[in-house]
């Protein structure tokens, strides 16, 4: 469904923030890019969804290709009418309006009410919890609950392809389960494949069927979730080490990264 080969980004025409990232994400798949903070994740998904340029920056090599067609020309509007839709870092919902007129929002200009409702009552079945607060506006609700209402509110535009951004970002660990499983579910009932950025290796790796690894603007390692997890490195650095060595008492010990050596 979504291939990207050899993507660079730069900022300013300048900075170089991602050089030579590959990856793909199958019809009904579940993928994650993994990494630390800087990594690169977020410009990835820019270079996707056509949001890069509010931003000053460009794809300058390579392709991005959606459904077999290259959309690097295409402006953000053109792609979410494709099926693309991004859920940015930070919860951006329109919190002077209700959780209500947030999924309204999204709504394509010129859709049968039906539809809008069908949609709508979709929504709600997922995150029942927005029922609750359906009428009132969205900036007083929690943040696990802002969180869901700007999933909710991609879903209305019937997305083929979802794309999330650090959904986990100031959570706690309950609603971060909570909210994953969810996204699971969503994937499983509707088809729709997901993209899903992440500095929370461990929980990522728990939902989805293939990772990617990026550092410093690069792909440094892929596989399937079982094999990433499965990783001693990975398991060191992120998801919280094995626990067989007492770094504290090795004098000279230096953490190296197998893949950058």
């Amino acid at each position: 469904m979504l291939t990207l080969s050899n993507v660079e980004v730069v900022y300013d025409k300048v900075f170089l923030a991602i050089r030579g990232v590959s990856l793909s994400v199958e019809q009904g798949g579940m993928v994650a890019l993994l990494g630390a903070n800087g990594a690169g994740k977020s410009t990835t998904l820019k270079a996707v969804s056509g949001l890069l340029a509010p931003e000053r920056g460009d794809v300058t090599r390579g392709t991005v290709e959606f459904m077999g067609e290259d959309i690097v020309p295409y402006g953000a509007a053109r792609r979410v009418d494709m099926g693309l839709v991004h859920v940015m870092e930070g919860r951006r919902i329109f919190g002077h309006l209700t959780p209500d007129d947030n999924l309204l929002a999204a709504y394509r200009s010129g859709g049968s009410k039906a539809r809008l409702n069908e949609l709508r009552d979709m929504v709600y079945s997922f995150f029942p919890r927005l029922t609750q607060f359906a009428r009132t506006k969205a900036g007083y609700l929690s943040g696990g609950e802002q969180q869901m209402l700007a999933i909710g509110r991609a879903l209305m535009t019937e997305p083929k392809l979802l794309m999330l951004d650090e959904p986990s970002l100031g959570l706690s660990p309950r609603l971060v389960q909570e909210i994953f499983a969810i996204i699971r579910h969503i994937n499983q009932e509707t088809k729709t494949s997901v993209l899903l950025v992440e500095q929370n290796a461990a929980a990522a790796l728990e939902i989805v069927d293939h990772a990617y690894l990026i550092e410093n603007g690069q792909v440094v390692m892929s596989g399937t979730a079982a094999e990433l997890k499965s990783n001693p490195d990975v398991q060191d650095f992120y998801l919280g080490g094995a626990g067989k060595v007492d770094y504290h008492n090795v004098k000279h010990y230096r953490r190296r990264k197998r893949w950058l050596a």
